[in-house]
C-alpha cells in the first residue's frame, strides 16, 4: 500500500536510510539535512538485523536485501525511534536488478509487521514515485554527488595509509576529523562551490601525506563487486578489517564511479535499445560534468605521487571495453570488470570479487568475466567469495588466506 510522505512529514518525521557506504554515508546524512530532511543512517549490524530481515522478507531475496532492509525494519522494532513519526528511503538506480523491488518488499514487510502506515520513499533520478513532501531536484542532486567526491578522497587515502601509518589511529583521527569539518561546513551552506572543493582536497591530500608512515611489503589486494557488499563492512564481514589483518594495503574503487556508469548507460540505452534523445543527451552532459568533478580529486593528489590516484573514467571505459561489451549493463556490468582490470594495472593484481547470494547479474559480470581477465592480465589472481545470510565467515576468511597464501609466494 502506498503511504504518500507528506509536507507536514517533512517538519516532524525521521526518514531512517540503510548504511550502504559507510564513509560516505555521514556526509550524504549532512546533505538531506541541509535541504530540510532529517535523514539518519541504520548503522545496525550483527544477528539480529539480519534474523529481522529474514524474519520479513522472502527467503529467496537477494543477500543486500536482508542486509540493508533488515537494518531498517531493526531501526522499527528496537525501540530507538518511534514507528509512527519515521519514514523508511531506498535508493533506486532502476533496471533488471532485485533492488527496483525493494519498495514493495519494504512495504509488504511493514504490513507483516502492522506498520503499513510507515511510509516508503524511494530516491531515483528517474522519477520512480512522486511524493507531495519529498523530492529531488537538480541542485539537491549535484549537491549529493559532490559530497561522494569527499567521501571517495577519503575512502581512497584512508586505504593507502592505515597499512603504513607509524602511529596506530592517527588515519582514523584524520578522517574522523575531515567528516566533522565538512559536516560542519554543510550546516553553514559551505564546503560546495568549485573553489572551497579544490581548496578542500588539497588540505585533505596533505594532511594524509603528513601522517608518519614506515615502509614495508604489503601485498595490494584490489575489491571489486555488487556495489553493497563491496562498500559495506556489515554486508562483507568485515573485509577490509580483516585484509588489514593480514598485513594487506588495499584498494575499492570510488563511488562516483558507479554514478558516472549510471550516466553512460543512458547512452548505451539510446544507442543498443531505442532510449529516448532527451536522455542520450542528458547523460552525455551529466557525465561531461561528473568528469570535471573527478579532475578535482585527481588533481589534488598530483603533488603526492606516493598516493595511487584514480584514473578517469573515460579509462575505465576503455579497460572495460576490452572484456566485455557496453551493453551488458544490469547490475554492476561493465563497470566491474573495468574497475577489475584498472586496480590489476594499478598493481592491485589480486582481486577479490565480493558475490552476494541471489544476484545474478553480479555472478555473469564478476565471475562470468574472471577468465577474460586473466587471459589479458596472466599475473591477476582474482577470487570471488559469496556472501549470504547462512555463509560462513571462517570459509570466507580461510578462501582469502589462501589467495594472499599465493600472492605472499608470488610477492617473494
Amino acid at each position: 500500500m502506498f503511504v504518500d510522505f507528506t509536507k507536514e512529514m517533512k517538519a516532524e518525521y525521521t526518514i531512517i536510510a540503510p548504511d550502504i557506504f559507510p564513509t560516505h554515508m555521514k556526509l550524504l546524512e549532512a546533505v538531506f539535512r541541509l535541504y530540510g530532511y532529517n535523514v539518519v543512517i541504520a548503522k545496525y549490524e550483527g544477528q539480529a538485523v539480519i534474523n529481522t530481515g529474514l524474519k520479513y522478507l522472502h527467503n529467496d531475496v537477494c543477500y543486500p536485501a536482508i542486509c540493508m532492509l533488515g537494518q531498517q525494519l531493526h531501526a522499527l522494532t528496537c525501540g530507538d525511534f518511534d514507528p509512527h513519526k519515521c519514514a523508511l528511503i531506498q535508493f533506486q538506480t532502476g533496471g533488471g536488478c532485485r533492488a527496483s523491488n525493494y519498495l514493495w518488499l519494504l512495504r509488504k514487510a511493514l504490513e507483516k509487521m502492522d506498520m503499513e502506515y510507515v511510509p516508503v520513499i524511494s530516491l531515483s533520478f528517474g522519477g520512480y514515485e512522486h511524493y507531495s513532501g519529498f523530492k529531488i531536484t537538480p541542485g539537491m542532486m549535484a549537491t549529493g554527488i559532490r559530497s561522494l567526491i569527499y567521501g571517495d578522497m577519503l575512502l581512497l587515502l584512508k586505504n593507502q595509509c592505515l597499512p603504513y601509518e607509524q602511529n596506530e589511529g592517527d588515519t582514523r583521527r584524520v578522517v574522523e576529523k575531515w567528516i566533522a569539518s565538512l559536516t560542519d561546513q554543510f550546516r553553514r551552506k559551505e564546503g560546495l562551490s568549485a573553489g572551497t572543493m579544490k581548496k578542500n582536497l588539497a588540505a585533505m591530500a596533505k594532511d594524509f601525506h603528513d601522517i608518519p608512515k614506515v615502509k614495508r611489503d604489503t601485498v595490494k589486494v584490489g575489491i571489486v563487486g555488487e556495489i553493497y557488499v563491496k562498500y559495506s563492512s556489515f554486508g562483507n564481514n568485515g573485509l577490509e578489517k580483516f585484509l588489514l589483518s593480514q598485513g594487506c594495503e588495499y584498494m575499492v574503487p570510488g563511488v562516483l564511479g558507479f554514478f558516472q556508469y549510471c550516466f553512460a548507460n543512458m547512452d548505451t540505452d539510446y544507442r543498443y535499445y531505442g532510449g529516448s534523445s532527451l536522455k542520450h543527451f542528458a547523460g552525455r552532459r551529466l557525465e561531461k560534468i561528473a568528469e570535471g568533478w573527478e579532475g578535482w580529486l585527481i588533481d589534488a593528489l598530483k603533488p603526492y605521487p606516493e598516493f595511487a590516484a584514480p584514473v578517469s573514467f573515460e579509462k575505465v571505459k576503455k579497460l572495460a571495453d576490452r572484456v566485455i561489451d557496453r551493453g551488458v549493463k544490469m547490475g554492476e556490468g561493465w563497470l566491474l570488470p573495468g574497475e577489475a582490470a584498472e586496480l590489476i594495472e594499478k598493481g592491485y593484481s589480486n582481486i577479490i570479487c565480493t558475490q552476494p547470494f541471489g544476484c545474478l547479474p553480479n555472478h555473469i559480470v564478476g565471475k562470468g568475466t574472471i577468465r577474460r581477465l586473466r587471459e589479458l592480465y596472466p599475473q591477476a589472481n582474482i577470487f570471488p567469495v559469496d556472501y549470504d545470510a547462512g555463509a560462513s565467515k571462517v570459509n570466507q576468511e580461510n578462501r582469502i588466506k589462501l589467495m594472499l597464501a599465493m600472492a605472499k609466494e608470488g610477492l617473494q
